[in-house]
């Protein structure tokens, strides 16, 4: 079977193709795939893996020989899934590939905003250590986890290691219900909204997700709220995030991923980077351990060998 990557320069460097290229015959890796020419470099593949790149029904028809398509990741938002089902053709994802690295990054945007590091890094590199007539600042009012509540929206595996890893500095674990899951039979997120000293969200972008943190519900919320999202850009309004943080009425808005990736049309919260606020924005980068990279090649040559199966 003929496999085409489309966008191999989204995994990064160094990476280890060989067991992917075991399940394949041939596997043209293809760095970068602009809109236009995607129809042209699917027409002969009968396996396209894809991490970014938009696949519609267009696309999908000019994929003549396509046997099914591997998502490099787990979000599956970039594909017609419809169109697939109708054109038979499987589509298959990657899970719990980057559940160490993407926890992890999950409680350092915590600590940070808890800490008040954005507001304190500020303040250090204006020289206001230097002038202080104290041995230290204090002006930004610090949060200690211990005894503070965490609100999960997500409780997967990636949700189940931050809960591990949130209680182990002391806190308390509340999950919300899924949205749109109507088997999950936990307390609705409206309902531990008032409660949550920490939110934090681990659940897929749709359409129960999209806008779930709006300017309704953050009327609902502590006024010393910290906010975390490293799950899909959509799910936190930014808008309405950002101005309950510049009114005081959220502590704090931690973000590893916007609306738009990347965000050449800019982006509101970038914005307001520089302005006095406890907020942080990493550029989708919670899932780069090299460890958890090599896991989606390996996972997803597990997929393809199902196929031949």
């Amino acid at each position: 079977m003929k496999g085409v990557l489309l966008d191999g320069n989204s995994l990064g460097p160094g990476m280890d193709f060989s067991s992917i290229r075991a399940q394949l015959s041939e596997l043209v890796i293809w760095p970068a795939t602009q809109p236009e020419a995607v129809a042209e470099r699917i027409t002969d593949a009968e396996v396209l893996l894809v991490n970014k790149v938009y696949l519609g029904r267009n696309e999908l028809l000019a994929a003549q020989k396509l046997q099914l398509i591997c998502v490099l990741a787990t979000g599956m938002n970039n594909i017609d899934l419809n169109a697939a089902a109708e054109l038979g053709i499987p589509v298959r994802n990657v899970q719990a590939y980057g559940t160490a690295s993407v926890a992890q990054h999950t409680l350092m945007l915590m600590l940070a905003l808890a800490t008040r590091l954005p507001l304190y890094q500020r303040s250090v590199a204006a020289g206001e250590w230097q002038q202080s007539p104290a041995f230290c600042l204090m002006q930004h009012p610090v949060t200690q986890l211990a005894g503070k509540t965490l609100l999960l929206v997500g409780h997967g595996e990636l949700g189940r290691e931050v809960e591990r890893l949130a209680q182990a500095f002391g806190m308390q674990v509340q999950i919300a219900a899924r949205p749109g899951n109507t088997q999950d039979h936990r307390p609705a997120l409206d309902s531990l909204l008032p409660l949550a000293d920490v939110i934090s969200f681990h659940c897929p972008l749709n359409t129960d997700t999209h806008n779930l943190l709006n300017a309704e519900r953050l009327q609902r919320v502590k006024s010393d709220l910290l906010v975390v999202n490293a799950a899909r850009g959509g799910i936190v309004n930014e808008t309405d995030a950002l101005n309950a943080l510049r009114e005081g009425r959220i502590g704090g808005l931690a973000v590893d991923v916007l609306s738009e990736e990347p965000p050449v049309r800019g982006n509101p919260l970038l914005d307001a980077l520089n302005e006095p606020l406890n907020l942080i924005i990493t550029p989708h980068s919670a899932w780069l351990a090299p460890e958890a990279r090599q896991k989606i090649l390996d996972l997803t040559a597990q997929n393809i060998a199902a196929l031949k199966h």
